[in-house]
């Protein structure tokens, strides 16, 4: 479906000429309610968890819009687990080093700009909006060739975030697949450099039932031209990843072998690393990511910049990757959200992240006490996540979250029983509920000594409680921002009578603020 001139998106008919100016004057509510529409169009299109294993879409798309994929140098991140804190520390190390960026990553946590960034930021609600707009019609052309098929909403993202890019216009794109490789619609890129993060069992009803298959096709994003950056991995996915990279003549770097984590220590707020790079060694990082696995991401990231840079991988200003790295985030994973209890988030949804984030709970925080709350999604190895889980929580509850695939709460509770024991199992309704009950035990808790609310088991989970609370501290601060301004409506005592009924004439007069949480300009 292709938004009409009676739709939000009408506003976004004005030509290039006369947008500067027609900006001030769109109401936010008008541009909020277009991304909406754009998010309904996008729903019912096929969802993006299932793969189709055709590019013909995609690159029927990029030669109407005069292919935006090929506009700058490419890094492309495939893998199972870290690919996206690996593809946003890339974005941040480039963008240190004065390059302008385009970020591509999935899926996101609370809203769709997330997926597309510029320079580090989610695009604007508008930018996102009218670039979807310029490339609906090309999208309603390709549908029209394969009506019995038409294109994915992931493939349709893809195609707005490469316009954006194209548009903006960017120095580099780091982009992430978003599932296996070979057939993702990213692959359509023609890389300067090649990432593959440690390749683990997911997905298996698309990609493949084990290890080696799964690796062939995330190993499907290797091109002539683009030495591949290799994660750690186990002997038999390197073996595959390292054969077709033989097979395109390009090569291969591997974590452990030609780059490593030398050395890491805690620190407060993150880690401190020391990094030894394909070109070189790089002292005193300091990370603001918890976890070893983080540091494994992190030196991925590195060797991907050096190569990108260099042939062979190039030495790199020690300075500027310190900048880059303590500048970096990665949202939903291992992410403090509040504290008193604390509350963590992390977006693990397979047994391999789970294990990882229970190693990195143990190392990062020191609670006396964990409850988790987890909801997971149907076709997910619940059982191999909560098994993992129960190493180091003390109670769990279990719940659904946003998503329709959800898994069924009464299934999952007597997974959790079967893993965890009846007796550290709660259960609630929906997320509000669980995370009420959790923070009711870790206040007991805290009574004793630390305690904190590690929530996970989902992208989706982790980016509901998120927007939770995050919604709950914008309307912390829309209380304080009343209460000053009452507080300056109110008269002085010493004031007389005369001067205090001006003053609080004037100020109910005066122009409402008004918290307005869509907004990009607020600090």
């Amino acid at each position: 479906m292709v938004a009409g001139s009676g739709s939000a998106l009408a506003w976004l008919s004005v030509t290039d000429n006369e947008f500067d100016e027609a900006r001030t004057e769109i109401d936010p509510a008008a541009i909020e309610l277009a991304l909406r529409e754009v998010e309904t169009e996008l729903a019912e299109r096929w969802p993006e968890n299932k793969v189709a294993p055709d590019l013909q879409r995609e690159r029927s798309l990029m030669d109407l819009l005069g292919s935006p994929q090929l506009a700058v140098p490419v890094i492309h991140v495939a893998g199972t687990n870290g690919k996206s804190s690996t593809a946003r520390m890339i974005e941040s190390l480039l963008r240190s080093f004065g390059l302008s960026t385009g970020l591509y990553v999935s899926p996101h946590l609370s809203s769709i700009r997330e997926r597309i960034c510029l320079n580090g930021d989610p695009v604007s609600a508008e930018r996102f909006v009218r670039t979807f707009q310029d490339v609906a019609p090309y999208v309603s052309l390709v549908d029209a060739q394969t009506p019995e098929a038409p294109m994915t909403a992931f493939e349709v993202m893809t195609g707005v975030a490469f316009a954006c890019f194209a548009d903006a216009p960017v120095d580099v794109m780091v982009i992430e697949c978003g599932m296996g490789g070979r057939w993702d619609a990213t692959n359509v890129v023609e890389p300067a450099v090649t990432v593959i993060t440690p390749v683990e069992l997911d997905h298996q009803e698309y990609l493949g039932s084990g290890l080696a298959e799964i690796a062939a096709e995330k190993a499907g994003i290797i091109k002539a031209g683009a030495p591949v950056v290799m994660g750690r991995q186990t002997a038999a996915v390197a073996e595959v990843i390292e054969a077709v990279a033989a097979a395109v003549d390009v090569p291969v770097v591997r974590q452990g072998v030609d780059f490593a984590v030398e050395s890491r220590a805690l620190a407060v707020g993150g880690q401190l690393l020391l990094l030894a790079g394909c070109a070189g060694e790089y002292a005193d990082i300091f990370l603001p990511l918890h976890g070893p696995h983080q540091g494994d991401n992190a030196v991925t990231a590195l060797a991907a910049v050096e190569c990108f840079f260099g042939e062979g991988g190039r030495r790199l200003n020690a300075e500027t990757v310190s900048l880059g790295f303590a500048a970096a985030t990665s949202p939903g994973r291992l992410e403090v959200l509040r504290t008193g209890p604390t509350v963590v988030v992390d977006a693990a949804h397979n047994p391999a992240g789970a294990r990882v984030l229970a190693a990195s709970v143990k190392e990062a925080f020191d609670f006396s006490h964990v409850i988790a709350v987890v909801a997971v999604l149907a076709d997910k190895d619940a059982v191999g996540i909560l098994t993992a889980l129960a190493t180091v929580v003390d109670e769990v509850v279990v719940t659904r979250n946003s998503s329709p695939r959800s898994m069924d709460i009464d299934e999952l509770a007597a997974i959790a029983a079967r893993a965890m024991g009846a007796d550290r199992l709660q259960v609630a309704d929906d997320l509000a509920d669980a995370m009420e009950v959790a923070t009711e035990r870790a206040d007991e808790w805290l009574a004793e000594g630390s305690a904190g609310i590690l929530v996970t088991g989902s992208v989706v989970t982790a980016g509901d409680v998120r927007s939770m609370l995050v919604g709950e501290l914008v309307q912390t601060i829309e209380d304080e921002v009343v209460a000053a301004r009452a507080a300056e409506a109110a008269p002085d005592p010493e004031q007389d009578a005369v001067a205090a009924a001006e003053a609080l004439v004037v100020e109910s007069m005066a122009e409402p603020v008004e918290w307005d949480p869509t907004r990009e300009d607020h600090s």
